[in-house]
Parts: C-alpha cells; sequence; structure tokens
C-alpha cells in the first residue's frame, strides 16, 4: 500500500472513529507511530468543502517492518490483572450492554467483574468531532490511580476509540483486550 515507517497515515470514518481509531491503534501495535486520526471524520471534511475524488492513489510500493508493541493483554491477563489496585478494567460498549440490558451480538449480557464502564462514543460529540483535550482529561480523572488500564468492548474494536482517548489526555498505560466480551463470555 505504500506505507513505510515514515509514511504518514491519516485514519477516518464516518462512524464516530469506531474503525478510523481500531486502524489508528493497529498501526501503532505493529510500530508505526507516523498515524494520526482525522477530527469530524469523513463527515466533517465535506462540511469544511475540501475536495473529494474517486480515482485510488498510484503509491510506490514500501517496506514496513513490524515490530510488536506491548498493548494487548489476553483472557488469561485480565483474570489475573483485573482485580489489582493499581489496575483498571474498562468495558467501552453502550451503558445498558454493560448493564446487560442489551446484547445484540453475544448469547450472554453483561460485563467482567470489575470493570467500569467508559462508553466509546463520549470521546466525541454527535456530529463526530472529538471532545477537547481537557474534557478528555476529566473525563479519565478518576482512573488517575490506574498504573495499567485495560480496555475492552464487544469484539475489540470500539475500544481503540477509547484508548485514542487516553492517549489525547496524555494517559499511555492503555493495553487492548482484543477478544473483549465476545471472548470472555465464551467461557461462561
Amino acid at each position: 500500500m505504500g506505507i513505510s515507517s515514515q509514511t504518514l497515515v491519516v485514519a477516518y470514518d464516518d462512524s464516530r472513529y469506531a474503525f478510523a481509531a481500531r486502524l489508528w491503534w493497529l498501526l501503532r501495535y505493529l510500530g508505526h507511530n507516523q498515524v494520526a486520526v482525522l477530527d469530524g471524520g469523513f463527515k466533517g471534511w465535506l462540511s469544511c468543502g475540501y475536495p473529494v475524488t474517486e480515482a485510488m492513489p498510484n503509491r510506490a510500493p514500501a517496506k514496513f517492518v513490524p515490530q510488536l508493541q506491548q498493548q494487548v493483554v489476553n483472557r488469561e491477563a485480565i483474570i489475573a490483572r483485573k482485580d489489582r489496585p493499581e489496575v483498571a478494567l474498562v468495558d467501552s460498549r453502550e451503558s445498558d450492554r454493560f448493564d446487560g440490558k442489551r446484547e445484540p451480538i453475544d448469547r450472554i449480557a453483561g460485563h467482567i467483574p470489575g470493570a467500569v464502564n467508559y462508553p466509546w462514543h463520549e470521546v466525541s460529540d454527535p456530529q463526530g468531532y472529538l471532545i477537547s483535550e481537557t474534557l478528555q482529561r476529566q473525563r479519565w480523572e478518576k482512573l488517575n490511580f490506574a498504573e495499567e488500564i485495560l480496555v475492552y468492548c464487544g469484539s475489540g474494536v470500539t475500544a481503540c476509540v477509547n484508548l485514542l482517548s487516553l492517549e489525547i489526555a496524555g494517559i499511555h498505560t492503555g493495553k487492548l483486550y482484543p477478544g473483549s466480551w465476545s471472548d470472555w463470555c465464551s467461557y461462561l
């Protein structure tokens, strides 16, 4: 795709960062730090009157050598660390899913014991723009004690929006549980 370690990748979507944040996280996990997300997404780009095209760019092939970063945890790590006083476990799903009132994907509703709920869509406003850096920091104030923040959602995608929020807030201790609730509840 023409991406080298020096290539700036700008990820965007039309889903309040659900997919752009996942690409942002995935590239960083692979050791590619030259990645950003477009504030406001595609709708924001269009509302500013910026140009769009249907033409595919012709990019020269480039070599990127992944260097995996320690930004993931598995079920065993969640079990071993979730109840430690210096660890916070964050469920990124909507509150009704966290509360077990609705579960559209998995056969079991609820959340991992000990988790707190920080819904991913609260990272942006209804128009799809990120809330301010100050509000991002305030959002995470209750977890100031945490030396490590383990983040999950339903299937490991929208949790990346919370990981983006943590980074914007200056908190660099977030790790993703990629299996998320789907993996966790498969053992119940």
